[in-house]
């Protein structure tokens, strides 16, 4: 039995602000009854993000199935991407700061049915190439969708 299904590097500030919109979604959609309370899908969805937790062990840490954790992940990484700002917003953000970080990252994937264009030859493996800009303090300004790994132009 596990006692903490999930130990990230995070500060409570990211999980309560997940939560609060994970709450705030289901008033909206008029959720009467969930098996996780907001809090608790934060967590599940903020461990897989941060840690690269399989859905299985979620699902097993959160005594949940994998169907639900899988659903639940889902569901708060939309609302964290409706949050986001557009590349023109960060843009704007980032000519008043000293200067920003510019940096990418090779973030593993599974894509069985469409091998081609995630694999990457120079890696080894399927993978998404995600591109990341960041403040001076290493906060998170803007983020490009996943892209395929191996461009083919």
């Amino acid at each position: 039995m596990l006692s903490n299904p999930a130990t990230i590097p995070l500060s409570s500030r990211t999980l309560h602000d997940l939560a609060d919109r994970i709450r705030i979604h289901r008033q909206q959609r008029g959720y009467r009854w969930r098996r996780l309370d907001p809090g608790r899908q934060a967590l599940l969805a903020l461990a897989h993000l941060r840690n690269g937790d399989t859905y299985t062990r979620l699902a097993a840490g959160f005594e949940i199935g994998v169907a639900t954790a899988w659903r639940y992940v889902q569901e708060a990484t939309t609302l964290l991407s409706t949050a986001a700002e557009d590349l023109e917003t960060a843009m704007r953000r980032i000519r008043l700061l000293a200067y920003a970080i510019l940096d990418g990252t090779l973030i593993p994937a599974d894509r069985v049915a469409d091998r081609r264009p995630y694999y990457s030859g120079k890696h080894k493996r399927h993978s998404v190439n995600v591109q990341v800009i960041a403040d001076a303090a290493g906060r998170l300004v803007w983020a490009s969708a996943a892209l395929p790994d191996r461009r083919t132009t």
